[in-house]
This record gives structure tokens, sequence and C-alpha cells, in this order.
């Protein structure tokens, strides 16, 4: 870097989260500063500029990759870029940030992996899953204690309206050619019961639906085939027993249902993010509201950790290539499933 602890970020895709959280978060930090902006646009890319007081826009992402005096990249485009932008960043020596989902598919994970790998002094960050960092430690915690004795079942529960309307125009998510394999949220929401367990199911059965399978496309001013389910249903099978069940529903209007159960032999915990509260349930039969200890509740703190990964050699915790690549193979053999008509697909 060009001066002591001084961190220069340059930003490829600048969307709602990395105008929300990434700009604001690194330019609060002591010596970090967002040099310059590339976005898919130079329109767009000197109105996010101008809006956070960055000198220099950039009109291709490989211009940013390419500036020596840039240390770190932090990637907020779709998932079809994650991989190209992060093995040329490593290449170049620079550090990178990428936003979720990791990439569009399981290989393109292993190659960005690979090219962390092999540039083991750059730090490789993605943005984790943040809406149950309040609870993550305090759940983790039960889940050692043995309270709940042997894991039975985990179920998630994700409903949402996004693709109620078959007369909507298609959105990112719904464009293979962007989300690839990404389906809905099934990969941020497989990645929270990832953080809690620290282990992987072995097989994946999925059965899905999709209802529009035409959806106008403004960006090209036609009808596109919509290959991404607008729902899917699946289940996941873990070496000891334990079984994974989930709903993602792009079609279900209203406010949606949103949740987490955790069942064991001795006991139950729920999270519903609706209300944000967790609840046990042991054998007496009585729910109880659980609040994590104050110590134990964690934040955002995703553009701090990555300066902290920087300038401290810090490990990775939230969120590591390899967890990413993870959930890539869980999304990808989800997807394997459903293609076939819903056949089981071996993990490992």
């Amino acid at each position: 870097m060009s001066n002591e602890g001084a961190v220069r970020i340059g930003v490829i895709g600048a969307g709602a989260n990395t105008k929300l959280k990434h700009i604001p978060g690194f330019q609060s930090i002591d010596g970090v500063t967002v040099d310059v902006i590339c976005n898919r646009s130079e329109a767009s890319s000197q109105k996010v500029a101008e809006e956070f007081g960055v000198r220099r826009i950039a009109n291709n992402w490989q211009e940013v990759i390419e500036d020596d005096s840039i240390d770190a990249i932090c990637i907020g485009t779709w998932p079809y870029l994650h991989a190209p932008i992060t093995i040329a960043a490593f290449k170049a020596g620079k550090h990178v940030l990428t936003e979720a989902r990791m990439a569009m598919n399981a290989r393109e994970g292993a190659e960005m992996l690979a090219a962390s790998q092999a540039h083991p002094n750059l730090v490789a960050q993605i943005v984790p899953a943040p809406f149950t960092l309040k609870w993550d430690a305090t759940i983790i915690d039960i889940l050692h204690s043995g309270e709940l004795g042997r894991l039975l079942e985990i179920s998630v529960i994700k409903t949402l309206p996004m693709n109620a309307n078959p007369d909507d125009s298609m959105n990112w998510r719904q464009n293979i050619e962007y989300s690839g394999n990404n389906t809905l949220m099934l990969g941020i929401y497989y990645e929270v019961v990832q953080r809690w367990l620290k282990r992987e199911p072995q097989r994946v059965w999925a059965h899905g639906s999709i209802f529009s399978p035409q959806r106008s496309n403004p960006e090209i001013d036609a009808s596109q085939e919509v290959r991404i389910p607008e729902t899917i249903t699946y289940m996941a099978n873990y070496k000891d027993g334990l079984q994974l069940t989930g709903l993602m529903s792009g079609v279900e209007r209203g406010s949606g249902r949103d949740s987490y159960a955790i069942c064991g032999d001795q006991g139950t915990l729920r999270l519903d993010l609706i209300s944000r509260q967790l609840f046990k349930t042991l054998n007496d039969g009585r729910e109880t509201l659980v609040e994590p200890a104050a110590g134990k509740v964690a934040d955002w703190s995703v553009e701090a950790d990555f300066v902290r990964s920087i300038r401290e050699k810090a490990p990775v915790t939230l969120t590591s290539f390899e967890d990413g690549l993870n959930y890539m193979r869980f999304t990808d053999a989800t997807r394997t499933s459903f293609d076939s008509g819903g056949r089981w697909v071996e993990l490992f």
C-alpha cells in the first residue's frame, strides 16, 4: 500500500447495497478512501461519485483493476461478473471484497478460491448474510450446550412477492445470464445454516416451478425465457440423520414468512425474522423468548472487518471463499435436482 495503513478502494458496481453500506462504511474508517467508481454506465458512475464525493470514475472495470494506486476492490455487481473481476484483481495484487452470491455457479466459485489461494497475502472476503447476526453467537452456544438434544430437523422459510405478478418485467434475479444457478434467496439462507452447523449435508433434493415461462426484458426490448424457478422446495440429509427442509417462494403476496426452526429431540429454537425474536421451547412445552447477552450481539461490520484483515492480517470469518464455495455447491446441487425433475443429488 502506498502509505502505511492507508487503503484505497476501487468500487466496481454501485448498486443499492454498495451505496447503502459499502461506500459510506469505507468512508467512515480513518485512512480509507474510496478513490474510483465504475458502475454500468458513465452517467450512473458519475451520479454515484458525486453523491459520495468520490473524485474519479472509470469507463470499465478493467481500468480499476489496472490502476496501480488502488489497493482493494469492492465488487457490487450482479453475480455474472464476480469471478472475472475477482480473479483479475488477485492477479493485479489487489484485495477483494465481493458482494454475495459468490459466483454464478460452483465451478466459478472454485476458480475464485484457487485464485485467492495462489495469492495468500491478499484478503478474499464475501459479503455475509446479515439478517441473523444478532442471534448467531447465541444460537451456536445453545447448539453446543446440547440442551436441544439430538438434532432432528432444521426448517427454513422465506416467501415474498417478487415473482407474483406475471405481467412484471424480468428482474435480474430471474435472469440466468446475470444470476447463474442462484435461485431466489436460497444461497443466503443456506449460508446461515452452515454458519451455525459448520458442516455440510450429504445430498439434496428439490422441486420447483416456473409459472411465467416468458417475461419481458427491458434491456433487450423483447421477451426472454425464464429459467430460474419462481418457487422451490428443497430437502437435504446430513450424515448423522439431521434433515434440512426449506421453502423459497417468490409468488406469495402479503407480508410473507421469514423464519428458521431448529428442532431437537429435547427442544426447539425458532427464529422469527419478521418479529425479530428468538424463541426456545424445551420438553416442558413452555416457549420462552431468548434475548442475546450484550457481548454476544454482532452487527454489520463488513467494511471494518475487510480493512482489519488487510491491515492486521486477521483471518476472514464472515464470509470466507471456502464458505462461499460450499454454499455455491449446495445451490448447484439444488439446481441440478430441479432440472432433473427431482432426483437426489450427492454433495459429498
